[in-house]
């Protein structure tokens, strides 16, 4: 077929879809590239293929010492021996991944255990990298020789742009990208989310399976095609592949019975049989129509999830904490939400909260209905969890990203702050969560400041790009105005706090607003999700709690 044929079993390949129109790449320009990786203008061309792949890989800026094809073959005999290669042990980072073939011939399976042992010896840093196995084997379609193959590898690993993120090589990378992949689920596939929630015990252990399902179940024409636009625009590609996997699965799956007892081998029996319902291009085109956070935004909640994991201590590989260990039935009591209730709020929240586990603050059955007491007892933890059970047994409340304390920025006005990762809640009569708060109502603070004097100070001002100073030190890190469909600086904001009321904004039109002495609020709403309001409109406290996040 071509030089490139020696690894693969091509009575395995669909040889249909491969063109042998001579092509060549002559573009250099970003977006040009962008645009062709994206339309697959070297998918159905072997050859061309691997020449593009050894290209943009070998203007990978990688460390200065990189082993290449000359270190393999000084090494390999003496690694291997003469063991078989197919029967080769891999190191213990692969984490007994799945070796997929990718159609490869028997000589090309074996290839992929050698190369991945010679890797282990040149990058003994490498602690944790299930994916290895997977881009190896694909790598090899498109090497002339083992050689290539591992110096093509090693230039992916060793990559040392601290702006281009690649594989993952620690068990700290991948378990922070796993509790990212949660959060933009979350944003992202609500209605998906809704679904892992009702069927799964823990969801992160679910979402913990969304590399595997790229480099290991999704068949071998669907990871290059992936790995085509991969290479040329970074980490952010497989997010959105795998948020797409998910929109397909619950889109084709949705009212029909699990086909096993667990979700998670759905998951994966429907990525492996993808081609049943889903084509490549159809794949990637849902990709890319996601309108996902700019890469600086996802390394920041990568920065914020991994700072998280660290203060908790997990580092390396270990059982995974749940949610009904986080919220456990023998030390959780509240007066307005249950145990079960409390799980599904906590299934809500950002992923680096839901390691900690729920501490009561405030509740106005042993503190009163104060607030300065209420700000008192909730100022200095962030973030914090707000329940109102009202007298009608309404049941209603909000995730707050940020420190009460805030508010003090605008003196004796009221003042706005929050992220977008807040957001209002219902769950009595029905469960229901508003996505990314916003205040569209700022006339409901009448009754404290007038509106037309609300003007957030300048550290609270949202602008499209802005960035905290130490990112690694925030832990609410989505600022950009342009993601929340912001009418104004000063319309819409998140929180609000002051001597005589509380505001609080909802998404899809909802704002909460509650009077100084805790015993009453109101709400206003429109356009809201099957035109339903967060709780009456105007309405009596009988219970409030806030809750914190204990480690």
């Amino acid at each position: 077929m071509d030089e490139y044929n020696r690894f693969v079993d091509w009575d395995k390949m669909d040889v249909t879809v491969q063109s042998q129109d001579a092509k060549e790449l002559t573009c250099t320009e970003f977006q040009e590239l962008k645009q062709l990786a994206r339309q697959g203008y070297w998918a159905k061309n072997h050859s061309l293929r691997a020449k593009v792949y050894h290209k943009l890989i070998s203007n990978i800026p990688c460390r200065t010492v990189t082993p290449d094809a000359n270190v393999y073959r000084d090494i390999v005999v003496k690694i291997v021996g003469k063991r078989s290669s197919s029967s080769l042990p891999l190191p213990e980072f692969v984490d007994n991944s799945l070796v997929p073939t990718y159609c490869l011939n028997a000589e090309g399976i074996g290839a992929v255990r050698k190369i991945i042992l010679c890797i282990a010896n040149q990058f003994p840093d490498i602690s944790f990298c299930p994916a290895l196995p997977s881009v190896t084997a694909l790598l090899l379609h498109y090497s002339q020789d083992e050689a290539e193959c591992f110096e093509q590898v090693c230039r992916i690993l060793a990559c040392n742009d601290p702006s281009k993120r690649l594989i993952d090589q620690t068990f700290l990378a991948f378990e922070s990208s796993c509790m990212t992949f949660g959060d933009l689920v979350n944003k992202y596939c609500q209605a998906a989310h809704k679904l892992m929630v009702a069927v799964s015990e823990d969801v992160l252990e679910v979402y913990s399976d969304w590399q595997r399902w790229l480099f290991g179940e999704l068949p071998m024409v669907y990871i290059a095609r992936v790995f085509d636009v991969f290479l040329v625009e970074g980490y952010k590609v497989l997010y959105r592949v795998a948020l797409a996997l998910l929109k397909f699965f619950h889109k084709v799956r949705a009212g029909q019975p699990m086909e096993s007892d667990s979700i998670q081998q759905d998951i994966r029996a429907f990525v492996r049989d993808i081609a049943k319902s889903v084509s490549p291009e159809r794949l990637l085109e849902k990709a890319f129509a996601i309108r996902l956070f700019s890469r600086k935004e996802i390394q920041l909640l990568q920065m914020a999830n991994e700072k998280a994991l660290q203060q908790k201590g997990i580092t390396v590989k270990q059982k995974r904490q749940n949610v009904h260990l986080a919220v456990h039935a023998e030390n959780f009591k509240s007066e307005i939400v249950s145990v079960k209730e409390m799980r599904d709020i906590w299934s809500w929240i950002p992923e680096r909260f839901a390691l900690c586990q729920p501490l009561l603050l405030f509740t106005t059955l042993e503190h009163g209905c104060s607030l300065s007491r209420f700000y008192s007892h909730s100022e200095g933890h962030e973030p914090t969890l707000l329940l109102i059970k009202t007298t009608a047994k309404e049941v209603c409340g909000a995730y707050l990203s940020t420190d009460w304390s805030e508010r003090r920025r605008g003196g004796n006005k009221l003042s706005f702050f929050g992220t977008g990762e807040c957001f209002v809640f219902r769950l009595q009569p029905e469960v229901e969560r508003y996505e990314w708060v916003i205040i569209k109502h700022p006339e409901l603070a009448t009754a404290g400041s007038a509106p037309e004097n609300h003007t957030p100070p300048a550290a609270s001002t949202l602008t499209s790009g802005s960035v905290p100073p130490d990112p690694s030190d925030r832990l609410s890190p989505f600022l950009s105005a342009r993601h929340f469909n912001l009418p104004s600086k000063t319309a819409s904001m998140f929180m609000a706090g002051s001597s005589e009321c509380i505001i609080i904004g909802g998404g899809d039109g909802q704002a909460l607003y509650l009077d100084a002495d805790l015993n009453h609020g109101r709400t206003s709403h429109c356009n809201t999700f099957n035109n339903q309001p967060l709780c009456s409109e105007n309405f009596q406290i009988s219970i409030l709690e806030v809750w914190g996040f204990r480690d």
